[in-house]
């Protein structure tokens, strides 16, 4: 079977239907009905360093992941020569398959006593003990290659059909192995072009001499300078001259790309391999399996330095964040992509060490080398139980992107979608147009990209449509539009807003667009009655009365007096003063005495609760302003409260 139509075969396998909408939420779902989306992953969900956790695993099968990725350290396993302890990924394959999840596991990481300088030794000995690299019957794998005695030993325990497998009567395992991560940036791999060519040579013949149903994939590539560095095109050189290659489909399944840069980039990285490979006349499925934009506005990212750009220069806002989980992975998709993933389900340790860890602060604690910001890549923020960044006021609670992931996850991870088209809306308009054949169906994917209010008038294709976009606080709304007398869909769209990124391409004012709508059309043959139909109109955030760079004050808050008895469902209302505005508000609740708990993010100034009969409902409010400045942490205190009669 060729082994591309085998591959897409595998990943339909781990698509489900979603029967129902499930929320996001901070408490277990009521539903087990999850969207594991075959074309959206994360990383980190579980690994070495992330233990099992079952929080871990629920909030990213709500959020509608069909993947896990996570390094598996040949250096951690192989403790000695010849000395292998798999006991930490047994339990985390094993927790993978439990959860239904995919798995792409990078194999990576060199033991001390096989160095070679940059490099590992024995690379370059005959892969099999007969002497050389094609596997005969009854072949065996050469001691003397230690990088493929390694991945031999992780393929036969963890692939399908593998000794994991049978002994705990699975029917998956790691199907996709991922030689190496960044090999085109010295950070990870020191060694030699050929070096590398040589280890992924090594691994895709020893994974499918382990497996039948394994898939190897070109080492995550960064292309940190793609216009003077294709470490895709270096590396096929050298296999040009390999006379296996033919045999043996170029030693790869399956090309990963990085980006951590502009949304569009997302689709140019994708375009570059695929036209790299077309130079050497095949094709391979394409991976965006790291994406993502750490926050500066929200801890542990340097919320201080709203006046200072240089400082917060490839980190984004937690609007803009959330805004770029949809951007790169729609551009990704429309340039061909087959999967993307997100990086990261929770903060954890960013890149920063182990153990890292300082309370949320404005500047002040960035002294005598201290440790006072971090990398907030987090779908999640941390909990207070994590290794790094215990101490966000709201722990564990997801930021707005993660809405953005699980509304992607909804409209493109229920059934199959084809890879789509850019339509001419003009210059300050994005817009991508997908098409889903089974429901007869386009999904639209539209942003502004200019700094100013713009208007967008699409046309209609059917008798309405479903109007889909999380807000700045990650809430989720859908609306059904009707067509105007005019046939069109009219909208108004939000701005982008300026950010830190460097080399833009050009034309581009910011690196990420205005806040997305998704809009979903049954497209038909039926002539629409033409009706009036509301313009959406999506407000920009508040303006500051005083220039945010020049705000280091605090703002405040409190929620309004309460009756002293209310109905089961009552309004609350809260207020804030701040010199430069008020960005949002984090409303606090507390029954009967017991904990404080986090009701909600927002950015309104009201909202009804509903409560138990008898019970003692007290409220708090704190206040982020414009500046990223955060209300006081100190301890919370009932600003009003109210019993349900």
């Amino acid at each position: 079977m060729n082994r591309l139509l085998l591959f897409l075969a595998l990943l339909l396998l781990l698509a489900t239907d979603s029967r129902a909408q499930v929320p996001l939420p901070t408490s277990p779902p009521l539903s087990q009905d999850y969207v594991r989306s075959r074309r959206l992953g994360l990383t980190f969900i579980s690994s070495y360093d992330h233990p099992a956790s079952e929080e871990r695993y629920r909030n990213a099968l709500v959020l509608g992941a069909g993947w896990n990725r996570w390094p598996l350290y040949w250096d951690r396993v192989e403790i000695s020569p010849g000395v292998f302890d798999w006991s930490a990924y047994d339990r985390l394959v094993a927790d993978d398959i439990q959860h239904s999840l995919g798995i792409n596991a990078i194999l990576i990481g060199r033991p001390s006593f096989y160095a070679d300088g940059g490099s590992i030794s024995g690379l370059n000995t005959p892969i099999f003990n007969d002497g050389g690299d094609l596997p005969a019957p009854g072949a065996t794998i050469n001691p003397a290659n230690h990088w493929a005695n390694f991945v031999f030993q992780a393929a036969t325990r963890y692939s399908p059909g593998g000794l994991l497998a049978q002994q705990f009567g699975w029917s998956s395992g790691v199907t996709i192995w991922e030689a190496w991560n960044e090999p085109d940036l010295p950070l990870f791999w020191s060694g030699s072009v050929e070096d590398y060519a040589r280890l992924l040579k090594i691994t895709y013949i020893v994974t499918h001499y382990a497996s039948d149903n394994s898939f190897v994939m070109f080492g995550g590539l960064a292309y940190g300078d793609p216009d003077t560095d294709n470490y895709l095109a270096r590396v096929l050189d050298v296999f040009a001259q390999d006379p296996l290659r033919e045999q043996f489909g170029w030693f790869m399944d399956v090309v990963a790309v990085h980006n951590y840069a502009y949304a569009l980039r997302s689709g140019l990285v994708v375009q570059r391999v695929r036209q790299t490979l077309g130079n050497y006349g095949f094709d391979r499925a394409i991976w965006l399996n790291e994406s993502g934009v750490p926050v500066w506005d929200d801890y542990p990212g340097p919320t201080w330095t709203r006046a200072n750009p240089e400082m917060r220069q490839l980190r984004a806002t937690v609007t803009q964040q959330a805004a770029f989980v949809v951007q790169s992975s729609a551009y990704a998709w429309l340039y061909g992509a087959d999967a993307v993933f997100i990086h990261q389900l929770y903060d954890d340790c960013g890149n920063q060490p182990g153990g890292t860890d300082f309370a949320p602060n404005n500047g002040d604690l960035c002294v005598d080398g201290r440790a006072c910001w971090g990398d907030a890549y987090g779908l999640y923020r941390n909990t207070r139980s994590n290794d790094c960044f215990r101490q966000h006021p709201l722990p564990g609670t997801p930021r707005p992107s993660a809405s953005a992931y699980r509304l992607l996850a909804q409209i493109f991870g229920t059934q199959p979608f084809a890879n789509g088209r850019e339509l001419d809306f003009g210059g300050s308009m994005v817009v991508l147009q997908f098409e889903r054949p089974q429901s007869r169906e386009r999904i639209l994917v539209f942003w502004n990209r200019t700094l100013e209010p713009q208007n967008i008038v699409i046309p209609a294709a059917g008798s309405s449509a479903t109007l889909h976009s999380t807000d700045i606080t990650g809430a989720y709304s859908s609306i059904t539009l009707l067509p105007n007398t005019e046939n069109t869909y009219a909208l108004s769209m939000p701005p982008a807003t300026r950010d830190d990124y460097p080399f833009l391409p050009e034309g581009e004012v910011s690196a990420i667009g205005g806040p997305p709508l998704l809009l979903v059309e049954r497209v038909n043959d039926a002539t629409p009655t033409p009706q009036a139909a509301p313009t959406l109109t999506l407000l920009p955030g508040p303006a500051p009365t005083t220039d945010p760079s020049l705000d280091t004050t605090p703002p405040t808050a409190s929620v309004l007096p309460l009756p002293e008895v209310s109905p089961p469902t009552f309004d609350v209302a809260w207020s804030g003063s701040d010199n430069s505005g008020i960005d949002r508000y984090l409303i606090w609740v507390r029954v009967d005495g017991g904990d404080w708990q986090p009701w909600l993010e927002t950015n309104r100034t009201s909202a009804q609760y509903s409560g138990v009969s008898g019970s003692l409902y007290e409220f708090a409010a704190w206040a982020v302003d414009l500046a990223g400045n955060w209300s006081s942490y100190s301890d919370l205190a009932p600003q009003a409260l109210t019993r349900v009669q």
